[in-house]
């Protein structure tokens, strides 16, 4: 797709619209723009009422803004300085600039208080938008619009009857139609869930807005409706009241509809780069940190390659520009509370397990077919089954498509990115270490560890903090996995490190590797690459109090121990082998492990070196 930055052809300073999702002000003041404007077309021939689904921050209010300034009526005689040199201006649809345009945006409704309160705070921010409305179209509409401060369907009723005395028709574009609602539902208090409930059962007011709204479609003045939200549980709870709406999310020539590819992300580092006056390697060294932390995202079964994070990328791009390096800070502070939509999967019923299992990049979540309608009777049942809860997932952003299927062609699905990853390790990591003084202790561990290599420290810590708050249900489930995801959150950093080189690896990867940021390689930070495994306590017909009460020597003499031990050695030896040949040789200073955890009692490792365990 054409990457443009300035309406007029000039050549311009690159500027990055962050935060900006106003198509207006993008193009006439010259701001970065990813065309997607030819996807149009195609929307106006799939249907009038559409439902479009993507997790938050992925650039869905600038689709809106765009539909709203190329039909609205009043713009038409700036068409051609908004349109004429993007896709749709080469060859328009003949609605352009026919339709009064009213647009909603749900994430402004206070999720706070009580029923009564709700009730006010919708109707005061959809009257708003209708006074916006009105102000606008006041020398196009002689039908005086009536507003109820107490009854915003009220209000509307009286838009549309304007709308029908003039002949004209009505655009409704509703962003986050589910924003407050989820927030409502998910806000951690255990009366949450009925609140949510009154919004969208009976005479709920969202089930009564949307009954509204599907009154309108039906002849009485709104002719196009198109609706953006994160996930269909709130459409599927209200879908009595609303069920006209299709669903085109999972559509594939809508895939890119919101979101960057590579290429594009490419040629705006070439234009940052020209600006900045920096070498293509260290251009190159920004893109593929951008790759590693932001790339990954998929929103059809067969698409590829991966999609970017728009907000993200615009985060990242806009720091580079205006610096001339990249941020210290990868994870864009207005995404870290999605870490709470993963802290909410994991209190549900068999959530911590789905959540745990996502981190297993050797055995990923799979599904035969996402749900795309399920409930609040669903949500709060005892059980949830695998695919529920990955649905959920993966419409919260958490975790994504991937274009692999198994042999009896189910869907696989894992984390996108290093920038998600590192929210589940944030909300693991206050999972196991809840209070401050031990989050305070294991950070001076951990700097110790970054540092001079020192395993035993850490290890000593796991075992006598992290080791006791596993019950004997949690240890029903303990494996490699769950012992590799305690280390994994004690030692996440991505302010210095690289926790994945999948990509580099060509998944020939121990199972964590940590490369420090080559921003950051001029400080005394070595490079890790660590095996772990675990043997059973029925392994030795040993009980736990037998293990810890072993001598580290008489661990290691064990033989279920030392044939993990070999096992790891031989792996972490290929291993090494592989991120030689890629890095070459001087460039890391990597120190190699392997850890064993004998149960959940003790912990014995080695290091390795390429002439053999130390």
């Amino acid at each position: 797709m054409l990457l443009y930055c300035g309406y007029n052809g000039e050549i311009t300073m690159i500027k990055f619209p962050y935060g900006d999702a106003d198509f207006y002000s993008i193009i006439t003041e010259n701001y970065f723009f990813v065309d997607r404007t030819d996807k149009i077309r195609l929307i106006e021939d799939m249907s009038k009422k559409l439902l479009f689904l993507r997790p938050r921050r992925f650039g869905k209010s600038l689709w809106l803004s765009i539909l709203e300034n190329y039909y609205d009526i009043r713009k038409e005689d700036e068409f051609e300085r908004l349109f004429g040199h993007l896709a749709i201006g080469q060859n328009p649809t003949p609605l352009h600039n026919q339709y009064l345009v009213l647009k909603w945006n749900f994430s402004g409704v206070d999720s706070s208080g009580d029923e009564r309160d709700l009730h006010r705070s919708l109707h005061n921010q959809l009257n708003g938008y209708i006074e916006i409305f009105k102000a606008r179209y006041r020398n196009i509409l002689d039908y005086e619009i009536i507003l109820d401060p107490h009854d915003a369907l009220r209000s509307l009723r009286s838009v549309l009857a304007a709308a029908q005395t003039a002949n004209l028709k009505l655009y409704l574009l509703i962003d986050e139609y589910d924003n407050f609602a989820n927030e409502v539902l998910m806000g951690g208090d255990p009366s949450c869930p009925q609140r949510y409930e009154k919004l969208v059962r009976g005479e709920g007011i969202l089930k009564t807005v949307f009954k509204v709204i599907k009154e309108g479609l039906e002849g009485q003045g709104i002719d196009r409706l198109f609706i953006t939200g994160v996930s269909p549980l709130v459409m599927s709870d209200i879908t009595s009241g609303f069920n006209v709406a299709k669903n085109i999310s999972l559509w594939p020539q809508f895939n890119d509809l919101c979101g960057f590819w590579e290429t594009e992300v490419a040629d705006a580092m070439v234009q940052v780069g020209e600006q900045c006056q920096l070498p293509p390697e260290k251009m190159q060294e920004a893109l593929t940190i951008m790759r590693t932390f932001y790339d990954g995202y998929s929103f059809y079964y067969e698409a590829k390659p991966n999609l970017y994070n728009s907000t993200l990328a615009l985060y990242f791009l806009d720091y580079l520009v205006q610096n001339c390096h990249y941020p210290r800070q990868i994870l864009d502070s207005n995404l870290s509370m999605d870490s709470n939509k993963i802290a909410y999967i994991a209190q549900l019923p068999q959530g911590k397990q789905v959540v745990e299992q996502a981190l297993n990049e050797a055995n990923p979540l799979t599904i035969f077919q996402l749900k795309d309608q399920f409930g609040l009777k669903e949500m709060l049942q005892q059980r949830h089954d695998q695919t529920f809860m990955v649905s959920l997932l993966y419409y919260f952003g958490v975790i994504t498509l991937t274009t692999e299927q198994t042999s009896s062609n189910k869907l696989t699905f894992r984390i996108p990115n290093l920038v998600i990853r590192k929210l589940y390790m944030e909300r693991i990591h206050k999972m196991i270490l809840p209070d401050f003084l031990s989050r305070q202790e294991a950070d001076r561990i951990v700097e110790n560890f970054y540092q001079t290599g020192e395993m035993q420290p850490l290890c000593d810590y796991v075992m006598r903090k992290q080791f006791a708050i596993f019950d004997n249900r949690d240890l029903r489930w303990t494996n490699e996995l769950t012992f590799k995801t305690l280390f994994l959150t004690l030692l996440f950093n991505d302010t210095v490190y690289i926790m994945d080189s999948e990509p580099a690896l060509q998944r020939k990867y121990g199972d964590l590797i940590m490369l420090v940021r080559p921003d950051s390689r001029k400080f005394q930070l070595l490079d890790f690459l660590i095996e772990f495994k675990y043997v059973p306590l029925g392994k030795n017909n040993l009980t736990g109090e037998q293990v810890k009460g072993m001598s580290q020597q008489e661990l290691l003499s064990l033989e279920s121990v030392k044939a993990r031990l070999a096992e790891a050695k031989k792996q972490l030896t290929s291993y090494r082998t592989t991120l030689t040949q890629v890095y070459g040789t001087g460039y890391l200073r990597l120190r190699t492990y392997t850890v064993v955890s004998v149960g959940y009692d003790r912990l014995v490792w080695q290091e390795v070196k390429r002439e053999g365990i130390v």
